[in-house]
């Protein structure tokens, strides 16, 4: 199998690191376009991987590809190669707002296309991502797919009515567990802990309640009630979170999210 990249970005990187690590494919069984000389350049020294400048140099030479570039640019990058694009070819889309449809309806003929919705933690191999396959995709392609994502991610099939939804909810929301942890830093320094080390218990906190709840399998309320003994400091602290609105504006910002991509 070999690999194609159009755009060599973080995303694209955290693909690539995962498959390689994995043993999926090897280094020169890649290959990487960017417009951006230094960006391929760093994607080549980084991986040992083939690199180019052209667009359809990945699309001749590869079975799967990757379209990692940014969502404004699809509809320019599509037209480019949708006259090399080969029916056994499978097109992976990592872009939020663009449907199958539109997707179908800019390449102008059939083509095996995967929606998928990675987020940032793929890049130290925990992410999160949702894919939703095209009528043309066979279960084998399907399984083949799977096995990409989850080098770097979890993976779970979801319909493409929900990929707004994932867009939002992990998509867009490490940005709102880092707001987290940074406020919680913020607050330990103002009450004298040195910053970098507010940084490592604020994290490691929001990473093994993560944690518990993947593994134990608990609702996050009932873990939650574990840690508010009667009277203690914690469920004096969720009270504040609770009037100073701090479910209903995650709720919002969640919802927002997922709005705008949408009208995407």
């Amino acid at each position: 199998m070999k690999l194609g990249f159009i755009g060599t970005g973080n995303m694209a990187s955290a693909i690539i690191g995962g498959v390689i690590q994995k043993k999926l494919v090897t280094p020169e069984d890649i290959i990487g376009a960017d417009v951006f000389a230094p960006g391929r350049e760093k994607a080549k020294e980084q991986f040992g991987i083939q690199v180019t400048a052209d667009n359809n140099e990945v699309v001749r030479n590869a079975n799967l590809v990757f379209l990692s570039v940014k969502p404004q640019l699809y509809e320019e990058v599509i037209r480019g190669i949708k006259s090399e694009v080969r029916p056994e070819q499978i097109i992976i889309t990592i872009a939020p707002g663009k449907t199958l449809a539109w997707l179908r309806e800019q390449f102008g003929k059939d083509v095996k296309l995967v929606r998928c919705m990675p987020n940032t933690p793929a890049l130290v191999g925990e992410g999160m991502t949702a894919s939703c396959p095209c009528e043309l995709i066979t279960e084998e392609e399907l399984d083949t797919v799977k096995k990409i994502l989850s080098s770097f991610s979890c993976v779970e099939i979801v319909p493409e009515r929900l990929m707004d939804t994932v867009t939002a909810v992990s998509g867009s929301s490490p940005a709102f567990v880092f707001m987290f942890i940074e406020a919680m830093a913020d607050s330990a320094v103002c009450c004298g802990m040195p910053r970098a080390q507010a940084y490592k218990f604020a994290a490691q906190a929001v990473l093994g309640s993560a944690k518990l709840v993947m593994e134990t399998g608990k609702h996050p309320g009932e873990l939650k009630d574990m840690v508010c003994s009667p009277a203690g400091t914690t469920i004096g602290g969720v009270r504040v979170l609770e009037q100073m609105g701090f479910r209903s504006a995650v709720f919002e910002a969640v919802k927002e999210a997922e709005e705008i991509s949408r009208s995407l």
